[in-house]
């Protein structure tokens, strides 16, 4: 890993001075389509005197970032140009002096027709700025967060919103749990997920759905939970945080009811991270829901075609983060390609998607204005974790 990872270095070094020109078949051709990458590298602290300071492993920190442009790179050298030109420049985003503050002073972005990033805060709300002003595309492929950004059309948000995700899980629910009880359990000072539920339940005037809020610590048990809950009717518990070791007691808490009870489970969309969930026979036949706007939903073509090409170049499966980078590599370069000046109002194209379609859909908060505050992926997929492995639920 640490020989592919330093020609990858070697690549994302002269990024400034320098572009992949993947598949080009027509040296001549004038039309040229320049697409900018952006991921947390950290290359400063990769080298030491010019030389590379890792020889066996590389740091944890790192690895997300590089994994992320390695799915990118297999991306730009699949695409059916048709004659079209690309020129595609990759930037450590976490760059010492050559930082994105530094790329925009100095209007290395200024001929750039697509900026796609594995960001967050600070670079996200400085790329966001920045693609508005310049009316230059601006696809954030990772961060679940909008980052205060308003009237700003030209942002797209690929990981959707925690508020999103309850949007997801309220209309779920409103289809295939109307008439069940509906308990939102959540810690103390947590109010977050309950107010989104909240505002949806009475969006309406009248609720929806028969909801009832329950604050708890970690120290709950099963005991607890039946005197909380009417175990005479079918009941949802709604896991109402993102913390890990809260998230587990729940889980362990709700499966012993599950044996005796119809009770089902809904996590939040990091769950899916959580250890323990996996372990063996720990929750044995009880599914653990949880929201995601990433799922393989078309054949199985590209995932394969993803899996065999990286572990032919880095000798591993790929990651989560290198499906990210070669999907938004792959699917908005491609509607780039298509639609050119018309690439807002085409960000929706089924065919053109490799593993799942996306519903990328205008938010607003001020219900009257025109421009909207950004475009963000509403299509999710309700996942379940059973036995260990992750499967489609809904």
């Amino acid at each position: 890993m640490i020989k592919y990872f330093l020609s990858l270095i070697l690549i994302i070094s002269d990024a400034g001075s320098k572009h992949l020109n993947p598949q080009i078949h027509d040296s001549t051709q004038k039309e040229v389509y320049r697409v900018a990458i952006l991921a947390p590298l950290y290359l400063d602290s990769a080298f030491t005197g010019g030389q590379l300071r890792y020889q066996k492993t590389i740091p944890k920190l790192m690895m997300p970032g590089v994994e992320f442009i390695q799915g990118a790179q297999i991306a730009f050298d699949t695409l059916e140009l048709n004659g079209k030109k690309v020129e595609a420049y990759i930037y450590d985003s976490k760059a010492s002096f050559q930082n994105v503050s530094w790329l925009i002073r100095n209007r290395k972005l200024d001929s750039i027709d697509l900026i796609i990033g594995s960001v967050k805060e600070p670079e996200f709300g400085v790329l966001s700025k920045f693609a508005g002003q310049r009316k230059i595309p601006f696809i954030s492929s990772t961060y679940p967060n909008d980052g205060g950004i308003r009237n700003n059309g030209y942002v797209t948000i690929l990981n959707s919103t925690l508020k999103s995700h309850c949007e997801g899980i309220f209309s779920y629910l409103v289809q295939k749990h109307g008439t069940d009880n509906i308990y939102l359990i959540k810690k103390k000072n947590d109010n977050r997920v309950d107010n989104y539920f909240k505002a949806l339940n009475s969006a309406e005037g009248q609720p929806l759905l028969k909801m009832k809020t329950i604050m708890l610590d970690s120290s709950i048990s099963a005991y607890g939970l039946k005197n909380l809950i009417d175990t005479t009717r079918p009941a949802v518990i709604i896991g109402a945080s993102l913390d890990e070791t809260f998230s587990i007691k729940l889980a362990e808490a709700c499966y012993p009811v599950s044996k005796t009870n119809t009770l089902s489970l809904i996590g939040m969309p990091n769950w899916d991270g959580f250890r323990g969930f996996y372990k063996k026979d720990a929750f044995k036949d009880f599914p653990i829901k949880f929201t995601t706007p990433h799922y393989d939903a078309k054949a199985k073509e590209f995932t394969q075609f993803l899996s065999e090409k990286y572990f032919k170049l880095y000798r591993a499966d790929p990651t989560d983060m290198a499906y990210k980078g070669f999907e938004s590599a792959y699917y908005f370069t491609r509607i780039l390609l298509k639609y050119n000046k018309q690439f807002m109002d085409k960000l929706n194209e089924p065919s053109l998607a490799p593993f799942h379609d996306f519903n990328l859909r205008p938010v607003y908060f001020n219900k009257e204005s025109s421009m909207p505050d950004y475009y963000e992926n509403k299509q999710l997929f309700i996942m379940q974790i059973l036995n260990g492995h992750i499967v489609r639920q809904w």
